[in-house]
């Protein structure tokens, strides 16, 4: 699975800078070709959702 990263800049307490890198997912390497998927959290079950307006929603 490809992942691309962005910066993200956080403030500290001093309000000095740090630039940390979050990984990013495409949605189309989760979803598979899939219009819904489900994602285990611990013991919880989410369902990840694609739209027909091609919007994400993730409900519990």
């Amino acid at each position: 699975m490809n992942q691309m990263t962005r910066p993200l800049r956080v403030s500290d307490a001093q309000s000095d800078r740090l630039e940390v890198t979050i990984p990013a997912v495409e949605s189309a390497a989760l979803l598979q070709g899939r219009r819904e998927l489900m994602i285990r959290h611990g013991v919880e079950l989410y369902r990840l959702r694609l739209t027909a307006s091609n919007k994400l929603i993730l409900t519990k």
